[in-house]
Protein backbone atom coordinates (compact mmCIF):
# COMPACT_ATOMS: atom_id res chain seq x y z
CA UNK A 1 0.00 0.00 0.00
CA UNK A 2 1.48 3.28 -1.03
CA UNK A 3 0.81 6.66 0.43
CA UNK A 4 0.88 9.79 -1.68
CA UNK A 5 2.03 12.91 0.11
CA UNK A 6 0.25 15.93 -1.20
CA UNK A 7 2.22 19.13 -1.25
CA UNK A 8 1.42 21.27 1.72
CA UNK A 9 0.25 24.82 1.28
CA UNK A 10 0.55 27.52 3.92
CA UNK A 11 -2.68 28.37 5.62
CA UNK A 12 -3.63 31.76 6.98
CA UNK A 13 -5.90 32.21 9.93
CA UNK A 14 -8.77 34.60 9.55
CA UNK A 15 -7.75 38.17 10.37
CA UNK A 16 -4.03 37.34 10.56
CA UNK A 17 -1.69 39.56 8.58
CA UNK A 18 1.40 37.80 7.33
CA UNK A 19 3.36 40.98 7.02
CA UNK A 20 4.60 42.95 9.97
CA UNK A 21 4.75 46.70 9.77
CA UNK A 22 8.00 48.07 11.14
CA UNK A 23 7.65 51.58 12.47
CA UNK A 24 9.71 54.08 10.61
CA UNK A 25 11.95 56.63 12.18
CA UNK A 26 10.17 59.86 12.91
CA UNK A 27 13.25 61.86 11.89
CA UNK A 28 15.40 64.06 14.08
CA UNK A 29 13.33 67.19 14.69
CA UNK A 30 10.41 65.77 16.70
CA UNK A 31 12.41 63.43 18.99
CA UNK A 32 15.01 66.14 19.58
CA UNK A 33 12.30 68.68 20.40
CA UNK A 34 10.61 66.23 22.80
CA UNK A 35 13.84 65.55 24.70
CA UNK A 36 14.64 69.28 24.70
CA UNK A 37 11.26 70.12 26.21
CA UNK A 38 11.62 67.35 28.79
CA UNK A 39 14.90 68.86 29.99
CA UNK A 40 13.29 72.30 30.34
CA UNK A 41 10.29 71.02 32.32
CA UNK A 42 12.41 68.75 34.45
CA UNK A 43 14.79 71.53 35.47
CA UNK A 44 12.21 74.16 36.38
CA UNK A 45 10.17 71.72 38.42
CA UNK A 46 13.15 71.51 40.76
CA UNK A 47 13.05 74.97 42.31
CA UNK A 48 16.11 74.39 44.50
CA UNK A 49 18.29 73.86 41.43
CA UNK A 50 17.06 77.08 39.84
CA UNK A 51 17.90 79.10 42.95
CA UNK A 52 21.18 77.33 43.58
CA UNK A 53 22.54 77.83 40.09
CA UNK A 54 22.20 81.62 40.39
CA UNK A 55 22.71 82.12 44.12
CA UNK A 56 25.99 80.23 44.50
CA UNK A 57 27.95 82.03 41.73
CA UNK A 58 26.37 85.35 42.76
CA UNK A 59 27.61 84.88 46.32
CA UNK A 60 30.99 83.78 44.98
CA UNK A 61 31.21 86.88 42.79
CA UNK A 62 30.31 89.30 45.59
CA UNK A 63 32.59 87.74 48.22
CA UNK A 64 35.65 87.20 46.02
CA UNK A 65 35.18 90.45 44.10
CA UNK A 66 34.71 92.53 47.21
CA UNK A 67 37.56 90.72 48.96
CA UNK A 68 40.11 91.65 46.31
CA UNK A 69 38.46 95.02 45.68
CA UNK A 70 40.95 97.52 44.33
CA UNK A 71 43.98 95.56 45.55
CA UNK A 72 44.08 93.51 42.36
CA UNK A 73 46.35 95.46 40.05
CA UNK A 74 48.05 93.49 37.30
CA UNK A 75 48.54 96.20 34.71
CA UNK A 76 47.30 93.75 32.07
CA UNK A 77 43.80 92.65 31.21
CA UNK A 78 42.52 93.73 34.58
CA UNK A 79 43.97 97.20 34.19
CA UNK A 80 42.74 99.52 36.92
CA UNK A 81 39.36 97.86 37.19
CA UNK A 82 37.73 97.02 40.46
CA UNK A 83 37.98 93.25 40.83
CA UNK A 84 34.18 92.95 40.82
CA UNK A 85 34.28 94.28 37.26
CA UNK A 86 37.10 91.99 36.17
CA UNK A 87 35.52 88.92 37.77
CA UNK A 88 32.08 89.52 36.27
CA UNK A 89 32.56 87.70 32.90
CA UNK A 90 34.19 84.79 34.72
CA UNK A 91 31.23 84.50 37.07
CA UNK A 92 28.84 84.42 34.11
CA UNK A 93 30.86 81.56 32.60
CA UNK A 94 30.77 79.81 35.99
CA UNK A 95 26.97 79.92 35.97
CA UNK A 96 26.92 78.50 32.45
CA UNK A 97 29.42 75.79 33.42
CA UNK A 98 27.53 74.64 36.50
CA UNK A 99 24.16 74.62 34.74
CA UNK A 100 25.40 72.85 31.61
CA UNK A 101 27.35 70.16 33.42
CA UNK A 102 24.86 69.37 36.16
CA UNK A 103 21.97 69.31 33.72
CA UNK A 104 23.70 66.46 31.93
CA UNK A 105 23.60 64.46 35.13
CA UNK A 106 20.10 63.58 33.92
CA UNK A 107 21.74 61.20 31.43
CA UNK A 108 22.88 59.04 34.35
CA UNK A 109 19.54 59.36 36.11
CA UNK A 110 17.68 58.40 32.92
CA UNK A 111 19.86 55.30 32.58
CA UNK A 112 19.29 54.22 36.16
CA UNK A 113 15.53 54.80 35.91
CA UNK A 114 15.20 52.89 32.63
CA UNK A 115 14.07 55.87 30.57
CA UNK A 116 17.25 55.90 28.49
CA UNK A 117 16.72 52.28 27.45
CA UNK A 118 13.23 53.05 26.14
CA UNK A 119 14.64 55.98 24.16
CA UNK A 120 17.44 53.89 22.69
CA UNK A 121 15.11 51.15 21.45
CA UNK A 122 12.75 53.70 19.88
CA UNK A 123 12.97 54.05 16.08
CA UNK A 124 14.80 57.37 16.22
CA UNK A 125 18.39 58.13 15.24
CA UNK A 126 20.98 58.55 17.95
CA UNK A 127 21.68 62.03 16.61
CA UNK A 128 18.21 63.10 17.78
CA UNK A 129 18.97 61.87 21.30
CA UNK A 130 22.26 63.73 21.48
CA UNK A 131 20.84 66.89 19.90
CA UNK A 132 17.76 66.96 22.13
CA UNK A 133 19.69 66.46 25.36
CA UNK A 134 22.46 68.88 24.43
CA UNK A 135 20.08 71.59 23.23
CA UNK A 136 18.03 71.22 26.40
CA UNK A 137 21.07 71.75 28.59
CA UNK A 138 22.29 74.55 26.33
CA UNK A 139 18.99 76.41 26.61
CA UNK A 140 19.01 76.17 30.39
CA UNK A 141 22.66 77.17 30.74
CA UNK A 142 22.37 80.11 28.34
CA UNK A 143 19.15 81.32 30.01
CA UNK A 144 20.70 81.19 33.47
CA UNK A 145 23.79 83.02 32.23
CA UNK A 146 21.79 85.74 30.50
CA UNK A 147 19.70 86.28 33.64
CA UNK A 148 22.96 87.24 35.35
CA UNK A 149 23.27 90.15 32.90
CA UNK A 150 20.79 92.12 35.03
CA UNK A 151 23.79 92.98 37.24
CA UNK A 152 25.80 94.30 34.29
CA UNK A 153 24.99 98.02 34.87
CA UNK A 154 26.34 97.69 38.45
CA UNK A 155 29.82 96.93 37.12
CA UNK A 156 29.87 99.55 34.38
CA UNK A 157 28.77 97.35 31.48
CA UNK A 158 26.73 99.33 28.94
CA UNK A 159 25.64 97.21 25.99
CA UNK A 160 24.47 98.25 22.58
CA UNK A 161 22.08 96.08 20.59
CA UNK A 162 24.99 94.71 18.55
CA UNK A 163 27.16 93.93 21.58
CA UNK A 164 24.23 92.31 23.36
CA UNK A 165 23.61 90.07 20.36
CA UNK A 166 27.26 89.03 20.29
CA UNK A 167 27.19 88.36 24.05
CA UNK A 168 24.15 86.13 23.56
CA UNK A 169 25.98 84.28 20.77
CA UNK A 170 29.11 83.83 22.90
CA UNK A 171 27.07 82.56 25.86
CA UNK A 172 25.21 80.16 23.57
CA UNK A 173 28.44 78.74 22.10
CA UNK A 174 29.99 78.29 25.54
CA UNK A 175 26.78 76.67 26.80
CA UNK A 176 26.56 74.32 23.82
CA UNK A 177 30.19 73.25 24.08
CA UNK A 178 30.06 72.65 27.84
CA UNK A 179 26.74 70.80 27.63
CA UNK A 180 28.14 68.51 24.93
CA UNK A 181 31.19 67.98 27.13
CA UNK A 182 28.95 67.09 30.06
CA UNK A 183 26.99 64.66 27.85
CA UNK A 184 30.23 62.99 26.72
CA UNK A 185 31.36 62.55 30.33
CA UNK A 186 27.99 61.34 31.61
CA UNK A 187 27.15 58.94 28.76
CA UNK A 188 29.44 56.02 29.75
CA UNK A 189 28.78 56.46 33.49
CA UNK A 190 26.15 54.91 35.72
CA UNK A 191 27.13 56.63 38.98
CA UNK A 192 26.48 60.25 39.93
CA UNK A 193 29.30 60.03 42.47
CA UNK A 194 31.80 59.27 39.72
CA UNK A 195 30.35 62.16 37.72
CA UNK A 196 30.95 64.56 40.62
CA UNK A 197 34.51 63.27 40.97
CA UNK A 198 35.25 64.00 37.31
CA UNK A 199 33.81 67.49 37.68
CA UNK A 200 35.99 68.28 40.68
CA UNK A 201 39.07 66.82 39.02
CA UNK A 202 38.69 68.22 35.53
CA UNK A 203 35.99 70.82 35.00
CA UNK A 204 36.67 73.13 37.94
CA UNK A 205 40.36 73.49 36.94
CA UNK A 206 39.11 74.11 33.39
CA UNK A 207 37.27 77.17 34.69
CA UNK A 208 40.09 78.26 37.02
CA UNK A 209 42.53 78.29 34.08
CA UNK A 210 40.22 80.28 31.81
CA UNK A 211 41.28 83.76 32.89
CA UNK A 212 38.19 84.11 35.06
CA UNK A 213 40.13 84.69 38.28
CA UNK A 214 43.38 86.20 37.01
CA UNK A 215 44.63 87.45 33.62
CA UNK A 216 46.99 85.56 31.36
CA UNK A 217 49.60 88.29 31.56
CA UNK A 218 50.14 87.73 35.26
CA UNK A 219 50.43 83.93 35.10
CA UNK A 220 53.65 81.93 35.06
CA UNK A 221 54.92 80.56 31.75
CA UNK A 222 53.68 76.97 32.19
CA UNK A 223 50.29 78.11 33.45
CA UNK A 224 49.96 80.61 30.62
CA UNK A 225 50.54 77.75 28.16
CA UNK A 226 47.70 75.79 29.77
CA UNK A 227 45.44 78.83 29.61
CA UNK A 228 46.19 79.32 25.91
CA UNK A 229 45.30 75.67 25.27
CA UNK A 230 42.09 75.94 27.30
CA UNK A 231 39.16 76.67 24.93
CA UNK A 232 37.15 78.16 27.79
CA UNK A 233 39.73 80.95 27.98
CA UNK A 234 38.48 82.26 24.65
CA UNK A 235 34.90 82.33 25.92
CA UNK A 236 35.86 84.43 28.93
CA UNK A 237 38.02 86.66 26.75
CA UNK A 238 35.22 87.17 24.22
CA UNK A 239 32.76 88.19 26.94
CA UNK A 240 35.30 90.51 28.54
CA UNK A 241 36.05 92.14 25.19
CA UNK A 242 32.34 92.72 24.52
CA UNK A 243 31.60 94.02 28.01
CA UNK A 244 34.71 96.21 28.40
CA UNK A 245 35.77 97.35 24.91
CA UNK A 246 38.30 99.79 26.35
CA UNK A 247 40.20 97.11 28.31
CA UNK A 248 43.36 95.54 26.86
CA UNK A 249 42.67 92.24 25.07
CA UNK A 250 44.78 89.13 24.59
CA UNK A 251 42.85 87.70 21.64
CA UNK A 252 40.79 89.42 19.01
CA UNK A 253 37.03 88.98 19.21
CA UNK A 254 36.99 87.18 15.84
CA UNK A 255 39.57 84.59 16.88
CA UNK A 256 37.81 84.03 20.21
CA UNK A 257 34.41 83.46 18.56
CA UNK A 258 35.87 81.13 15.93
CA UNK A 259 37.60 79.11 18.64
CA UNK A 260 34.34 78.82 20.55
CA UNK A 261 32.57 77.67 17.39
CA UNK A 262 35.19 74.98 16.75
CA UNK A 263 35.05 73.94 20.41
CA UNK A 264 31.27 73.56 20.22
CA UNK A 265 31.37 71.46 17.02
CA UNK A 266 34.22 69.33 18.35
CA UNK A 267 32.49 68.51 21.64
CA UNK A 268 29.19 67.73 19.89
CA UNK A 269 31.09 65.41 17.56
CA UNK A 270 32.63 63.61 20.54
CA UNK A 271 29.21 63.26 22.19
CA UNK A 272 27.70 61.93 18.94
CA UNK A 273 30.48 59.36 18.47
CA UNK A 274 30.13 58.11 22.05
CA UNK A 275 26.36 57.79 21.75
CA UNK A 276 26.68 55.81 18.50
CA UNK A 277 29.40 53.50 19.76
CA UNK A 278 28.22 49.92 20.08
CA UNK A 279 28.79 48.46 23.52
CA UNK A 280 27.78 45.39 25.50
CA UNK A 281 27.12 47.53 28.56
CA UNK A 282 23.40 47.67 29.33
CA UNK A 283 21.72 51.06 28.96
CA UNK A 284 19.71 50.53 32.11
Amino acid sequence: MSTTLAPTTPTRAAGFQATTTVPKSSGIALPAFTLWWREIVRFYRQRARVVGVIASPLLFWIVIGSGFGTSFRSGGAAGQQHYLNYFYPGTLVMIVLFTAIFTMMSVIEDRNEGFLLSVLVAPVPRAAIVLGKVLGGTTLAAAQGLIFLVFAPLVGVHMTLASFGLIVLAVFLVSFALTALGFAIAWPMDSTQAFHAIINLFLIPLWLLSGALFPLSGASVWMRALMYANPLTYGVEALRTLMYPEAPVTFSLTSSMLTLLLFAFFMFGIAFVLANRRTTKPAA
